[in-house]
């Protein structure tokens, strides 16, 4: 029975996505001006934090989980 209720949705869902999909291909061509330059965005900072936080924060689980027994 559950195969029929996902078989529209799946079809709804990738019809919709083509949907969306399709207005991205229509652009301009290039006009041979110059290419925007990247943005240099500092990711070290923030993802060592992000990283010490993690394994601290894994490490006090490992304790509160062996402390529990």
């Amino acid at each position: 029975m559950k195969k029929y209720t996902l078989l529209p949705a799946f079809a709804g869902a990738l019809v919709f996505g083509l949907l969306i999909v399709a207005p991205a291909f229509a652009q301009a061509p290039n006009t041979g001006g110059p290419s925007p330059q990247p943005a240099a965005v500092p990711l070290d900072g923030g993802a060592s934090l992000l990283l010490a936080s993690g394994v601290a924060f894994g490490l006090k689980k490992l304790r509160d989980r062996r402390r529990a027994r």
